[in-house]
């Protein structure tokens, strides 16, 4: 099994600038031991299967766009869209700036 010591948890805190109390260094050190010895048992199996392509996805379907056509009666005039609105310019909403 491989230990993570809670120096280790304590210095990956710090990298990551999180703020852990003893206790959750603690529970974090023994649950990063316990991946860590998880991974190494899967990375002992031999996956490697003979005669199988990869698969990135199973549908079969390829690039399912539907065809770029304005629906008409979807379509909100702008007069009416900026009926309700406080304040436009130019045919736009006005909304306050929320970056500095």
């Amino acid at each position: 099994m491989t230990e993570i010591s809670k120096e280790e948890v304590k210095h990956i805190a710090d990298l990551a600038k999180l703020p852990l109390s003893d206790e959750e260094t603690g529970k974090l050190a023994v649950e990063l031991s316990d991946t860590i010895s998880h991974i190494n048992i899967l990375s002992k199996l031999n996956l490697k299967i003979k005669n199988l392509s990869e698969t990135s996805q199973i549908s079969g379907l390829r690039d399912i766009f539907r065809e770029d056509v304005i629906d008409s009666k979807r379509i909100l005039p702008q007069k009416e869209a900026l009926s309700n609105c406080k304040n436009t310019h130019g045919g736009y909403f006005v909304v306050k700036r929320i970056l500095g």
